[in-house]
């Protein structure tokens, strides 16, 4: 078998000091995170990060820069993930669309309520830390052929 990382994305969107978020169920336990998920076949990493933001919190995503390219190992599984997160603005609502399955719903939290809630990984507040540093690298940084 081929080892291969899982290639993931994520949204970081902060409207008046707070981010939008998700609650989901992963593993039997209630975690927060981004908006994010896998990259799927015959999509860009503009195209997933846009995707997963509508599946997941049904709100309508612009990629305005991107705030980091992240690998991890999971301790417990051992998978490997390479992340890419990307800082933009949400336009648009959708409440009433049905979300993915395992996403209990989207909410806005701050930085010191992320602190004190069980999140999906250590990714989730590296990518804001790094947001609030103001990292910031242009979507020109990705070429799709």
């Amino acid at each position: 078998m081929t080892w291969k990382p899982h290639v993931t994305v994520a949204a970081i969107i902060e409207r008046q000091g707070k981010f939008l978020m998700v609650e989901e169920l992963c593993g039997g336990k209630t975690v927060i995170n981004q908006p994010a998920g896998h990259l799927e076949d015959n999509e860009n990493l503009i195209q997933a990060v846009i995707r997963e933001t509508l599946e997941e919190a049904a709100w309508h995503f612009t990629p305005a820069m991107i705030t980091g390219i992240y690998q991890w190992t999971a301790p417990r599984s051992g998978k490997t993930f390479l992340r890419v997160c990307f800082s933009g603005h949400c336009d648009r609502h959708e409440p009433e669309r049905e979300l993915d399955d395992g996403i209990i719903r989207a909410l806005w939290l701050s930085p010191d309520e992320l602190r004190d809630t069980p999140l999906r990984s250590p990714l989730v507040l590296l990518g804001i830390k790094d947001y609030l540093a103001g990292v910031r690298y242009p979507l020109e940084l990705l070429t799709s052929l």
